[in-house]
């Protein structure tokens, strides 16, 4: 799939697009697909779905503990994949597997992207690995075309910012704050500075994430990026006040789009 191509062309209708985020097997396989279906009726443009680690560095307590909750109640690879193409097959929006190296390096890279391909995934977002380690995984990654998200991160160097961004296809993920997910960011203090920073690194489309908390964050981006990526914060609304809470998060979401 051309991801940059589906963005470009999403953004005919709305000021900015919308990207949000589910962990496989938490709470549930079930929960997960009301979820999606939530999702779909709210028009999300794209999804991120977790594969489940023991050790997920780049994440806050709301999604470490779903990666924890999710292998303790025996969520597999095998279950991933299937979900993702059940899902693939459903909804409409591009699927991105967000997960961490070492899931991808005890699959092989050959064998990850042949799956992932395989489930109808358009791209996949592995923070723990540096451009320089991907190897063979960029050329197979096209060959199965899948889209590889690159993220830049507001302690990179312009230069590094530079490197990645020479790497980077379909759209880059870009870190809104320091530290990990969950936490609210305070889009006021300094948002469209880094915003700056990260486009002068690249002509991709930007999504920025990591603490976007509602649908006034969302439109606080507007015309700093082109999309806005919600995760923490809907998990909490599911947390605190099951379906409807999170169905009505994610038409607040929704309208701020526009």
């Amino acid at each position: 799939m051309n991801l940059r191509a589906y963005i470009q062309d999403r953004l005919g209708t709305r000021k900015i697009l919308l990207m949000t985020h589910v962990i496989v097997g938490y709470p549930s396989l079930d929960v997960n697909w009301r979820m999606l279906e939530a999702m779909e009726r709210a028009g999300v443009d794209l999804v991120e779905l977790q594969m489940p680690f023991s050790e997920p560095i780049a994440d806050g307590p709301v999604f470490a503990h779903a990666n924890q909750e999710a292998l303790k109640q025996g969520l597999s690879t095998e279950q991933y994949f299937d979900f993702m193409a059940r899902a693939t097959r459903k909804f409409g929006f591009p699927h991105l597997m967000m997960g961490y190296y070492n899931t991808v390096f005890q699959l092989t890279h050959r064998t990850f992207c042949e799956r992932l391909s395989g489930a109808g995934g358009a791209g996949f977002i592995v923070p723990d690995l540096p451009i320089e380690e991907y190897h063979d995984l960029a050329p197979l990654s096209e060959a199965s075309s899948l889209t590889p998200v690159a993220l830049f991160t507001p302690t990179n160097t312009d230069a590094r910012l530079a490197e990645i961004g020479r790497h980077g296809r379909g759209f880059i993920y870009g870190v809104a704050r320091r530290g990990v997910t969950g936490r609210r960011t305070d889009l006021k203090a300094g948002i469209d500075a880094l915003a700056a920073r990260y486009r002068a690194a690249t002509d991709l489309p930007l999504g920025l994430g990591f603490g976007i908390a509602g649908g006034d964050d969302v439109r606080q981006l507007h015309g700093s990026c082109e999309i806005a990526i919600v995760g923490s914060a809907l998990l909490e609304r599911w947390e605190n006040g099951g379906k409807a809470a999170y169905s009505d998060f994610l038409q607040e979401l929704q309208t701020a789009r526009y």
